[in-house]
């Protein structure tokens, strides 16, 4: 990546973090999502303590569907992740797209995690 484009990445970044741990410090965890060309992986993040409470990916070992499109991949890895966050009694998250845009596999994650009950 050039300069200007690593600047404008990392200032997207940080404009969504501020906008979103000002208003809600403390209250809600923070789901943060990341891809890479082959993987995807989404975090619950505690901001006060900066700690990670849970986190699933494609990369997990009990996820083994490598043959699926990114998309299906991506509403998988939403669906474990709701499931774990089910069982720790949250009830609402923040959702941090991380400076992606909101379409296609950060969508497909954040819809899979809104239809098992998680409010977003």
């Amino acid at each position: 990546m050039s300069k200007t484009s690593l600047r404008r990445a990392n200032w997207l970044k940080k404009r969504i973090r501020t906008k979103y741990s000002l208003g809600t410090l403390g209250k809600y965890p923070r789901l943060v999502v990341f891809k890479s060309n082959k993987h995807i992986y989404a975090q619950l993040i505690d901001d006060l303590n900066s700690k990670t409470l849970l986190s699933s990916s494609t990369k997990d070992k009990d996820f083994k569907k490598k043959s699926e499109t990114k998309i299906n991949q991506s509403v998988l890895v939403g669906n474990s992740l709701a499931e774990k966050i089910k069982k720790s009694k949250i009830k609402k998250i923040i959702f941090d797209r991380n400076g992606y845009r909101y379409h296609g596999r950060v969508k497909a994650l954040a819809e899979s995690i809104r239809e098992q009950g998680i409010e977003i």
